[in-house]
């Protein structure tokens, strides 16, 4: 998101400040403790081929640490709060090279900078001239190597015009590959089509995205689960595998743990953008073509007002 409020989080908490300002001291001290017993904390998806740790960031994003295990090389993606990696790279003991970017927007590419000037020569990837700090442009398919890891690109242009979703993989490995994807695709959800389509998302997420591997973990911008999977709700109120991931994401979001990573096979059972060719999705938006249900979930989306339960 390009402007984000620091409660408008899926595991938001407590209310604006200004509405405690004036509220009763033990009011006050419950919210206190309240907030501080849900700080959101990192997470570490240990795999003998790969490593990632997930950093949370702002109120709501994620930024990830990938690390080939053969090599201890890594790469981080979207690396908004520069210092919080910095500190993340010193723990595991790696050479931090590459920087993967998303899109341009500031809560992503905005600590790309700052990056580059504490740890120098990095390489910056991203497929937009608007990534700050850019020394590597790339396109569709496109590939390279982190150690003994492949990293393809996979152009997901809506969200923003030059969105990258980076896929990785590594050869002769029976562990799920990891895709790592910014604002296009969200824990049973998508991202705002800010400078795009409809035929373009439907690409992105059906096309390409959801012709990768059905075990391929899901690595997304935002912790935005809870709120999404209410909208899924509300487009499939009969679907039990949303309403128990919802029930799972609300107790995860308390505790402070992520709702992530996700995998496509998953978010086919319960994110209507996924689902967009199932009928009770298409009945809910009173349409029979994809792209038109793609069309008109988000329409609708954008406008929904996210129930507290």
């Amino acid at each position: 998101m390009l402007i984000k409020s620091l409660v408008g989080g899926a595991c938001t908490l407590i209310g604006a400040a200004t509405a405690l300002r004036f509220a009763p001291v033990e009011v006050k001290a419950q919210a206190a403790a309240r907030l501080h017993s849900t700080v959101r904390k990192s997470h570490l998806v240990q795999q003998a081929n790969m490593r990632i740790e997930l950093v949370p960031a702002l109120s709501d994003n994620y930024m990830y640490l990938l690390i080939d295990e053969d090599s201890k090389e890594a790469a981080i993606v979207d690396p908004v709060e520069p210092i919080k990696v910095v500190e993340a790279v010193r723990k595991h003991g790696v050479k931090l090279t590459t920087v993967l970017t998303t899109h341009h927007h500031w809560d992503h590419a905005g600590g790309n900078e700052k990056m580059v000037k504490l740890m120098p020569g990095l390489k910056v990837y991203g497929g937009d001239d608007r990534v700050d700090a850019i020394t590597k442009k790339v396109s569709h398919s496109n590939s390279f190597k982190l150690g003994s890891l492949n990293v393809k690109c996979l152009f997901t242009p809506c969200h923003t015009t030059g969105h990258i979703c980076y896929y990785v993989t590594k050869e002769n490995s029976s562990e799920p590959p990891a895709v790592f994807t910014g604002d296009t695709l969200f824990v049973a959800g998508c991202g705002k089509f800010f400078e795009g389509t409809a035929e373009q998302m439907y690409k992105a997420l059906i096309e390409i995205l959801g012709r990768l591997p059905p075990e391929t973990r899901v690595y997304c911008g935002h912790e935005y689960t809870v709120s999404n999977l209410k909208f899924a709700r509300h487009v499939e109120p009969h679907n039990e595998v949303i309403q128990k991931k919802l029930a799972w994401a609300k107790e995860k979001c308390s505790d402070g743990e992520p709702t992530i990573p996700s995998t496509l096979a998953d978010e086919f059972t319960f994110n209507p953008f996924m689902r967009v060719k199932e009928k009770s999705v298409q009945d809910h938006v009173k349409q029979t073509d994809p792209i038109e249900t793609m069309r008109s979930l988000r329409k609708e989306k954008d406008s929904f007002r996210v129930p507290k339960e």
